[in-house]
């Protein structure tokens, strides 16, 4: 009454806490009533009684939050230590992407009070901090650690000077140390700003129907319903749902803005324009943290049956994004200063992306092995070593091919135990047994691999190899082309090239199979077994100079290939493949290659 009577305003000076969860909206899309109950439980069980056990008091709720007071800045970073190591620990056996926890930020400000809320600059200041902090973390400001320093039992790095937003004056910023963090760790991470998006985040934006055809709609809409269905299959990703995405649809959109609202580290937005029997797609995939593209791609094509053309162009852009996205994660992961395993694993991916020599498959394993040792149960690290081992074996880069396809074949078995609906693991497996006279196996087991994820072309491909083993060159083309029509620009469309080429040997159409050679030998020239192939059929055409050539170029990448080597490995007994690989031993011979 005194204050009304006076006309002044009542101020103090306090401790301000500022707390949200991180990647609230993602969570709530995933699981509305379970993520509001999760927080309900955490807000009454955990956070508040720490608070108050520390002398602070809830202001208000904000949603996916809260505004607390304390009267001292020491137990105002003391209580918000507390409950987010109870949230921690209460989280670890969750999925990262499913976590529920806080953000925290501190700040001390002389503030506007109200019976249920507190105004002003230090309160705006405090909402800031807890923005930029990790999940999980603490930030403070310089006001707020000039008075705990020293006096909490915790370690706090520089994060330097911080231009907040709506905040005129830059800010000093402290970020709390906490267990498995260095220093190191968190000036990076302050550098690169926040980083609680999911790994293989993503949303894809309504494709804009350019020129306003109201008949062009629904290909557009259905294009990018049909993209988030197949994107979501990528192992490891977290796709938003049309539903939230539909939401932007006509809007002008801030792409940063739009990822710090999903928490995803991707979007991919796009147009459709039509222009008399042709139809143009307009494809970008966008680092929603820098606004960058990281990959654009442009789809021209004359209007047959829309349907057929919708699926061709989603497979085509799953296929291509699965492999921009790994890349654009590795990239991540090189300027990580404390890499963990799926870091690690993404790395290792991309080497091998780089070409199947010997360098780059030891490059890789080296990165799969370190991802193992910081994580022994990784599975997709696990499947990266059973790759190189398979890839190895199957591609003669070593003497002990039979011993690598076995190690891989042990891999992927303990894989499957772990994960029985893991579909490239099923087409992995596949390979494997292809390569170990056990053809009719693969192809079943490539069958499974497709029923389970229908955009892996190189399933399709495998089939292809697959029948060639069996005798039957003929149908191997077919399958080849069901590959390229999902992926016609795919990172190892190289080897389904060659794997015609062998067909055609086959069949004894060596002209046909020189152009499949070469075909792939265009589109990497770093695979020495294609270059080996090629030199043998172009020795059967009589081209015995271009043959030496195509065998030295082999031997360059490849030194210790050798007749005997090639000879020994027992991928099939049929009869019409023991009679073309007769020939291609011969041919070998003729171009060079060493007996051994």
């Amino acid at each position: 009454m005194a204050q009304e009577q006076s006309g002044r305003v009542g101020r103090k000076l306090v401790a301000i806490m500022a707390a949200d969860v991180a990647g609230y909206s993602r969570l709530m899309h995933y699981d509305e009533e379970g993520t509001h109950a999760r927080l309900t439980a955490l807000l009454a069980g955990i956070v508040e009684p720490a608070i108050a056990e520390y002398g602070g008091r809830v202001v208000k709720h904000t949603g996916d939050g809260f505004l607390a007071e304390f009267p001292s800045a020491v137990e105002a970073v003391r209580a918000a230590r507390h409950f987010q190591g109870s949230i921690r620990n209460l989280a670890a056996g969750e999925a990262e992407d499913r976590r529920l926890v806080f953000r925290v930020g501190i700040n001390i400000g002389d503030v506007i009070v109200e019976a249920h809320d507190i105004f002003g600059d230090g309160v705006n200041i405090a909402a800031r901090l807890e923005s930029i902090a990790e999940p999980g973390g603490i930030c403070i400001s310089s006001s707020a650690y000039d008075h705990v320093r020293g006096k909490v039992g915790a370690e706090f790095v520089d994060m330097g000077e911080q231009n907040l937003k709506n905040i005129d004056r830059s800010v000093r910023a402290y970020a709390m140390v906490r267990d498995g963090y260095s220093s190191a760790t968190l000036v990076e991470r302050a550098r690169l700003g926040p980083t609680s998006a999911p790994r293989l985040s993503i949303v894809v934006l309504p494709f804009a129907n350019i020129g306003g055809d109201p008949d062009q709609d629904y290909f557009a809409d259905g294009v990018t319903e049909s993209l988030t269905t197949d994107l979501s299959r990528i192992r490891g990703s977290f796709v938003i749902g049309r539903h939230t995405s539909f939401t932007y649809k006509g809007k002008a959109v801030d792409l940063k803005q739009i990822g710090r609202e999903l928490n995803v580290r991707y979007v991919l937005e796009g147009s459709v324009q039509r222009g008399g029997n042709r139809l143009r797609v307009n494809v970008q995939l966008i680092s929603a943290e820098t606004g960058n593209h990281l990959w654009a791609e442009r789809f021209d094509n004359s209007i047959t049956d829309l349907f057929d053309m919708q699926d061709e162009i989603v497979s085509r852009l799953a296929n291509t994004l699965d492999a921009q996205l790994i890349a654009a994660e590795a990239c991540r992961a090189e300027r990580s200063l404390h890499s963990d395993a799926m870091d690690l694993y993404f790395q290792g991916i991309a080497r091998m992306h780089k070409g199947l020599t010997n360098e780059h498959m030891a490059q890789a394993l080296g990165f799969f092995e370190r991802a193992l040792a910081l994580d022994p149960g990784n599975i997709e690290a696990l499947v990266g070593v059973a790759l190189i081992d398979l890839n190895r074996g199957a591609n003669f880069s070593t003497g002990d091919w039979a011993a690598r396809l076995a190690a891989a074949e042990a891999t992927l078995i303990k894989v499957l135990s772990m994960d029985p609906h893991y579909a490239q693991a099923h087409m992995h497996m596949g390979y494997v047994q292809i390569f170990t006279n056990r053809a009719n196996r693969g192809i079943a087991q490539c069958e499974q691999a497709l029923a389970l994820d229908r955009n892996l072309p190189n399933a399709h491909a495998l089939i292809g190899l697959a029948k060639y083993f069996l005798g039957r060159g003929e149908e191997t083309e077919g399958h080849i082309h069901e590959a390229l029509h999902l992926s016609p620009r795919d990172i190892f469309a190289f080897r389904w090239m060659m794997w015609v080429g062998l067909a055609k040997v086959q069949l004894n159409s060596y002209a046909e199979a020189v152009a499949w050679y070469r075909r792939g030998i265009d589109a990497n020239r770093n695979f020495p077994l294609a270059h080996f192939y090629l030199a043998a059929a172009l020795a059967q055409l009589g081209l015995l100079d271009e043959a030496r050539a195509a065998a030295h170029a082999g031997l360059t990448l490849n030194p210790g290939f050798t007749v005997r080597r090639f000879r020994a490995a027992g991928f099939s007994d049929n009869p019409n493949f023991l009679a073309g690989r007769e020939r291609m031993y011969e041919g070998l011979r003729m171009a060079g290659v060493p007996e051994g």
